[in-house]
């Protein structure tokens, strides 16, 4: 008989956010690999924040806060964020599924005019 915990009693810590950020770069690679909710869609016509720049944030950007357990098991949320040609911030809150594909959440500009 084996000493280990049940997995069920085991914990799943974070990803740390280096390492959340460097997988959300290299899936957003290709675009096949991003999946837009409605709601980030219906938010990014609502703030006239174009598909490029968001695709750009998750390519380039940087995580802000904290990473915490998505919704279901396997998921992984963060939100990615990036200065768009030294004007504006715009986030991109983005769930990693699996560590196979991602989830955009929704788009918003970070800072409030």
């Amino acid at each position: 008989m084996s000493n280990e915990p049940p997995i069920a009693e085991l914990m799943a810590f974070a990803p740390r956010p280096n390492d959340f950020v460097s997988r959300v770069r290299k899936l957003a690679s290709d675009s096949k690999n991003i999946k837009w909710g409605i709601h980030a869609r219906e938010r990014m016509l609502e703030r006239d924040i174009p598909i490029r720049v968001a695709l750009t944030v998750l390519r380039e950007g940087t995580v802000m806060g904290g990473i915490t357990a998505g919704a279901n098991p396997g998921e992984w949320k963060g939100k990615v964020v990036l200065n768009v040609k030294g004007r504006r911030d715009v986030g991109v809150v983005t769930i990693l599924v699996r560590d196979d594909h991602i989830k955009v959440k929704t788009v918003e500009w970070e800072d409030i005019r």
